[in-house]
């Protein structure tokens, strides 16, 4: 059960000190990029872990770090009561948790709980760059107001007040669930260019199940997504990883290229990336476009060579 295992890698780093991720897999009997994963839910939940690379590198807790005698800080608590899927064994190890926080902590925790929403099905793919993920949880945790710039793809940036509702993970990626101008909206969080928390209380529903919230939107936007048909030029390795990918409407041929037909864009350029660099799009622009983008954000995301 995962938040187990996050409980396991915190006191694992808390009682002795530096570890490598090779080192904490084999005491958890799991793979070291399971590890990675735990690390990275740790860091996004607050808790303030690094990774030192290199000889005698390693996983540690930032020097001088503490947690109180339950082995939690609060917001350590609120990241793990809303980071997991429901199962009864993990309700049963949330309880121990809430129990043995103060009474104070256990109100906050168990709202954050109510406010953040983890699907089991995430961790397929890797994580995109999310430079504003801590400000949109702040304001949904302490359900504030945000003024923030995001760019819808293949749209242009736009600034809005949102009334944060919730933040869900599905597929390796973050959404805010959100209320603008009194409507329901779902954004990709990868996609705010700025984010600024307003000291303004966030006008939201007292009660919001979040799970049914966010299957609502993505049925709906999956209703209205068109179709789309791909023009590429690819070696036989491209069209290897492209095989059953994608409905072949145009066979490849002498030259390599051929057309691809798919559900919609995004599942397009997913399909796509995955065969780079064996593959160059010909059409349409919004395919490519939209592939260039990822690349950019892969390379910010990597830092200066």
């Amino acid at each position: 059960m995962r938040a187990d295992r996050l409980l396991s890698v915190l006191m694992l780093l808390r009682h002795r000190g530096t570890m490598t991720a090779a080192q904490i897999a084999a005491e958890l009997e799991v793979s070291t990029r399971t590890v990675l994963r735990d690390v990275e839910a740790l860091g996004v939940a607050g808790v303030p872990v690094y990774t030192d690379r290199g000889r005698g590198g390693g996983i540690s807790l930032l020097p001088g770090y503490r947690t109180d005698l339950t082995g939690l800080t609060l917001d350590e608590a609120k990241a793990l009561l809303a980071g997991a899927p429901d199962s009864p064994a993990f309700a049963g190890a949330m309880r121990k948790v809430a129990a043995a926080l103060p009474e104070a902590h256990r109100r906050e925790a168990a709202a954050a709980a109510q406010r953040i929403h983890v699907r089991p099905d995430g961790f397929a793919r890797a994580p995109e760059p999310e430079p504003h993920l801590g400000e949109l949880q702040r304001a949904v945790i302490d359900g504030l107001r945000v003024r923030a710039t995001y760019r819808p793809r293949g749209s242009g940036a736009a600034e809005r007040t949102l009334d944060p509702v919730g933040l869900v993970h599905a597929g390796q990626s973050w959404y805010l669930m959100a209320l603008r101008d009194g409507a329901r909206r779902t954004y990709r969080t990868s996609r705010f260019e700025a984010v600024t928390v307003l000291a303004e209380p966030a006008r939201r529903p007292a009660e919001v199940d979040l799970a049914a919230e966010f299957e609502e939107s993505r049925a709906s936007f999956r209703s209205g997504r068109e179709a789309i048909t791909v023009e590429l030029r690819a070696d036989e390795y491209g069209w290897t990883k492209l095989s059953g990918l994608g409905t072949i409407v145009a066979p490849p041929g002498p030259d390599g290229a051929g057309t691809l037909g798919f559900s919609d864009l995004g599942r397009a350029v997913w399909t796509l990336w995955g065969a780079l660099p064996h593959v160059e799009i010909v059409g349409p622009p919004a395919v490519r476009a939209a592939l260039a983008d990822r690349l950019a954000a892969a390379a910010a995301a990597l830092g200066p060579s």
